[in-house]
Order: structure tokens, then C-alpha cells, then sequence
């Protein structure tokens, strides 16, 4: 193969690999809470994150998947209070619709909202929980960020503070 050849694949391999990343940069919109300044994108590569539990929220009728990255999978399943630096829960709520294949059952439908708290003492020392909170709402098909701020959030987790802020429990598997 010819230098010019190899130059030019090199080059070519170079630019794939940098319009991939950013394709999968924006994969995110650029949001902000706005008290926090907690991003959307904080938790780009959630995808990856362990299942921890799903909830079904009957007043909504929404069903919810609760993630975690590894940090936080790890504490919630050997049961570990309070939660490390750098714990990462997300959820994911979804509208439900019957399923065409099986019409007694229910499934997931579309993305209703995307939330998580992060923990991280130097940042956030509401009341002394230690977390950072973030929602992110689906306004027809678009995202924005919650504009009632994190207070409510830090009311409301104030019911389990003795479970360090935290709803939902691990999911036992087999």
C-alpha cells in the first residue's frame, strides 16, 4: 500500500470516529437545572447503568426504571448507607399503553420524564442529604428542564431520610 493510501485511511478512520462522537454527544439536549446547574448530559452513558428496580406510579400510570452506575448499583445491592461520593440514580418514567400482542398486558410507551440524583458532598449539602437532584420533562417531543427547581425534590425525599433520601430499594434477583 502506498504512504498516500494509509494517510488517507488514517485520516478517514479519524474524521468516522469524531462525527460518531458527536452524534452520540448530542444525544443529550443542553439543559440545565436551574439551581443547580445539574445538566442533562451528566448522565450520558446511562444506557450502560444497571436496572435497580421499576416502580409502577398508579396516580400517573406511569411505569418507572430505576438505574445506577456502578458506584450506586453496587452500594444498593450490598445495602450500603449512606451512599458512596459519585453514586448516580437515575430514573426513567414512561407512559404505558396496552400491548398489540398480548392485549392484557402492559409496556412501556414513551419517555415522560428522565430524573437523578447524584451524590456529592462538596456540591450539594441540602439539609445534609448530600445530593443533587435533576428532572428533565418531556414538553410534546422535546425536553426542558423542570422549572419548579430541586426544593420540592428535597421536600419529598425528606420522607426517606433515613434511607439517605432514597425511594427505592434494590430488586433482589434469583
Amino acid at each position: 500500500m502506498s504512504k498516500v493510501l494509509i494517510v488517507l485511511i488514517v485520516v478517514l478512520n479519524f474524521v468516522n470516529a469524531n462525527d460518531n462522537n458527536l452524534t452520540r454527544e448530542s444525544q443529550f439536549p443542553p439543559l440545565f437545572m436551574p439551581d443547580n446547574n445539574l445538566s442533562f448530559e451528566k448522565i450520558e452513558g446511562f444506557e450502560n447503568y444497571q436496572v435497580v428496580a421499576t416502580h409502577f406510579r398508579k396516580d400517573k400510570n406511569e411505569l418507572r426504571y430505576i438505574l445506577a452506575n456502578s458506584i450506586g448499583y453496587n452500594a444498593l445491592r450490598k445495602k450500603i448507607k449512606p451512599m458512596p461520593e459519585g453514586s448516580i440514580i437515575v430514573k426513567i418514567g414512561w407512559s404505558v399503553k396496552e400491548m398489540s400482542t398480548f392485549s392484557t398486558a402492559l409496556e412501556a410507551d414513551e419517555i415522560q420524564r428522565v430524573e437523578y440524583m447524584i451524590k456529592d458532598s462538596k456540591r450539594f449539602d441540602h439539609k445534609g442529604d448530600n445530593w443533587g437532584y435533576a428532572r428533565f420533562v418531556k414538553k410534546e417531543s422535546e425536553y426542558v428542564a423542570w422549572d419548579k427547581g430541586t426544593m420540592s425534590c428535597i421536600s419529598c425525599h425528606q420522607a426517606v431520610k433515613e434511607d439517605d433520601y432514597l425511594f427505592t430499594r434494590f430488586q433482589e434477583r434469583f
